[in-house]
């Protein structure tokens, strides 16, 4: 899963070198948290008008996340 939200955002940013996730053990719910970084110069295109990069980019991820029969969730830093 990591793999792939990586894939996502490196398409998007000009500064890959500073892409950076980091994985949260699964809560109470087994929920895994994604947690992306980005350079703050990028951080508009990983998000996008009104959040629906974003929002996409959670989407693709919880339906990757069905094929492994988990929970995932992804925060944008």
């Amino acid at each position: 899963m990591k793999e792939l939200l990586y894939a996502m955002v490196e398409e998007l940013v000009e500064d890959k070198s500073a892409i950076e996730i980091k994985v949260d053990e699964p809560g109470e719910d087994g929920t895994v948290v994604y947690h992306l970084h980005v350079a703050p110069g990028d951080m508009g295109r990983v998000i996008g008008k009104q959040g629906r990069i974003a929002k996409a980019i959670r989407t693709i991820m919880r339906a990757g996340a069905v094929k492994y029969n988990e929970k995932v969730m992804v925060e944008i830093d």
